[in-house]
This record gives structure tokens, sequence and C-alpha cells, in this order.
């Protein structure tokens, strides 16, 4: 009796080439692994990853390098725009972006950002936005939701005396130098698709020399909310979309008859 059996393997997925082979430091659930895998996707897709530069700041992101096999310099916090800057100055044929959270693009780094998005400087910025300061302790961040309990708002955000969340999407898209700014979500399959369709046109935007890109991303932070990975996925779609209304705030016509 012939006891062979033949089976057939499908590849179905593997690990992009602009992405190494690295244990990670983020806490278990974190969607940083999510964002850095859609971005490392991008890069071989388009085939730029030996032209691209990334720029890391401060914060959860700051070992982001560790997990890529292309180029990245470290900033200080909040000035990865300004080194970005100076980086596609001196290197116009690179492709330079910045991977920025919340309390670094929206607070340290707002000078940096405003004149950036206003300069039309021609930089893609993937924005972490998980409306808390993650790496630090988990204070209140620029986008932490009214009523959101905090280390410094244990009580929640009181916007009588703490202020609104900035919607920085909303803000940067109408710069004049913006070409291409949107805000997506990392909660579920359906968003992540629509999440990496949004990185590549923010990559053909700067290919296209349209001017500033950016892709907000909505993202978790179980490990500073207080929650399991499944709850503050739910909490993020029935909490943070509403805040953050996923939707494209600036589309340069320039993109016009481009697909993904």
């Amino acid at each position: 009796m012939d006891t062979t059996v033949q089976t057939e393997v499908q590849l179905v997925y593997q690990r992009p080439k602009s992405l190494s082979d690295t244990p990670s430091h983020y806490c278990p659930g974190c969607t940083h692994g999510i964002a850095h895998r859609l971005v490392a996707e991008v890069l071989d897709e388009m085939d730029i990853r030996e032209k691209t530069i990334g720029v890391a700041p401060v914060g959860c992101a700051v070992f982001a390098y560790n997990y890529f096999t292309f180029d990245w310099v470290e900033a200080a916090h909040g000035r990865a725009p300004a080194m970005a800057t100076g980086i596609k100055r001196v290197l116009p044929d690179r492709f330079v972006f910045t991977y920025q959270g919340d309390g670094d693009l929206a607070s340290i780094g707002m000078s940096e950002i405003m004149h950036v998005a206003g300069r039309g400087e021609n930089i893609t910025v993937v924005f972490i936005n998980n409306a808390i300061y993650g790496m630090t302790g988990g204070q209140m961040a620029p986008t932490t939701l009214p009523g959101q309990v905090t280390t410094t708002s244990p009580h929640g955000r009181d916007v009588e005396t703490m202020g609104y969340p900035l919607h920085m999407a909303e803000s940067l898209a109408r710069m004049d130098g913006a070409g291409y700014v949107v805000r997506r979500s990392l909660h579920d399959p359906k968003n992540i698709r629509m999440a990496k369709k949004a990185i590549r046109t923010a990559f053909e935007t700067q290919k296209r020399g349209l001017g500033f890109s950016m892709v907000e991303l909505l993202s978790t932070c179980n490990t500073n909310w207080g929650m399991t990975v499944r709850d503050s996925l739910t909490w993020l779609e029935e909490h943070m979309i509403p805040m953050y209304p996923i939707q494209d705030f600036k589309v340069s016509s320039g993109l016009d008859g481009f697909k993904v």
C-alpha cells in the first residue's frame, strides 16, 4: 500500500523585506506593530526601500529603526519634521518620512509640524494617535478625549480647565502646502486595509512632488488605557472614531487618476 502523503503548502504571507526579524519591545496588543508592517509593505511594493530614510523621535516608537531594514535617524522629542526637512532638502531624491505619536507631534512638536505643512515640505508623516502619552506613563495628551482618565487627569479630562482635544488632520489639511491629509484606523481588518492604501497614497504624493502628506492612524494603548486588547479595540471604535472621524481631509488634484 502506498502510504505517501502529498501536501501542498500555499504561501499566504511573508515578512516584507523592509521589516527586520527583530523581537518587538511594544506591549502585547499594541497597534504600532501593525503600522510598521503597513509601512514596510508599501515600501516593498513601491520598490523604494533603498531610497527611503525614516525619522524616529522620542516616544514609544523611539526604537522604530530596529524594526526596519533601511536608513533611519533619531530626532529630539518633537523635532522629527525639522530633521526630515533638512534631509529632504539635502537629498531630494530620497523618500523621507517621520513616524510620530500624538504627544510628540501635537504637543512638543506642534511648531515643527505646523511650519513643515505650511512650507509644503515634500515629506510624509505617519501619525500614531492613541490619545495618550504611552512611553512616559500614560499622561493626558493633546488628543485625549473629554472625560478620558489618564495619570494626569485621574477624574477624566475636564475641558473647562484642560481644554479640548486637538484635531491635527483637520488643522493641517487647511495648510496651503499640504497635498494629502487623511485619517484612518487600525482597529479591524477592513480599516487596516484602508490605512495601507492611505500610506501608499501619501508616499505617492511625495513621489509626485505634491508637498506635505500625512496619514493619521487611530491606534490603541491598552496598557495605559487599562484595558484588555479586545476591549481597547472596541473602545477605539466606539469612542475615538466619533471624536476623530475617518475621512479624507485634503487630496491634491495631482493625485487624480492614482489608484492603489
